[in-house]
């Protein structure tokens, strides 16, 4: 016989629980070290080496910049860096021959830089301010450690929080609105 007496929901209490909060963001991820970033030693070349030379590099070790230091190593100091935006815009907008071309005529002398012991709060905000997509990182006299990219900055958050990335509906009108500005 069944006891009807009791409340036919009565096993299935979580039913009535309020959903799960989703998790917010934690802007201590943004303090934390730029080493603690998925980040590779910094490609390295000489002032006189070609953009042919840079362009093989970078598409061998699949980058999207090169740094150059006064003798091509780690071990002196930044001059400047060479990236992809630059093969378009400074050499196949201009029509100049990349194979005879050094770098030191087409990078960016004495670029902004971040210190080793910056945090990747300092990196978004220099690449925000600046509009970089790259951002060589120095040590305390000045030479070339490692490259910060935005693709580095992302695989890192994806890390940190990937239910909240990697489970989201490619359906826009699922979407949570997106900061204060809701775009």
């Amino acid at each position: 016989m069944v006891d009807d007496s009791k409340d036919p929901m009565e096993h299935d209490e979580s039913y009535f629980d309020p959903p799960p909060r989703a998790s917010r963001f934690d802007a201590g991820v943004l303090l934390e070290p730029l080493r603690a970033l998925p980040v590779r030693p910094a490609l390295v070349l000489r002032p006189s080496d070609s953009v042919t030379d840079a362009v093989r590099l970078m598409q061998r070790q699949h980058r999207g910049c090169v740094v150059i230091s006064e003798d091509g190593t780690e071990a002196s100091r930044l001059l400047g860096i060479f990236t992809e935006r630059d093969v378009l815009l400074r050499i196949v907008d201009r029509g100049k021959n990349p194979a005879t071309l050094p770098l030191a005529g087409v990078m960016t002398s004495d670029p902004e830089v971040l210190s080793i012991g910056g945090t990747i709060a300092h990196a978004l905000n220099k690449m925000s301010v600046g509009g970089f997509r790259h951002v060589p990182v120095v040590d305390e006299n000045h030479h070339p450690v490692f490259v910060v990219s935005v693709r580095d900055i992302v695989e890192f958050l994806v890390e940190a929080f990937p239910r909240e990335v990697l489970t989201l509906s490619s359906d826009a009108s699922e979407r949570p609105p997106r900061g204060r500005y809701g775009a």
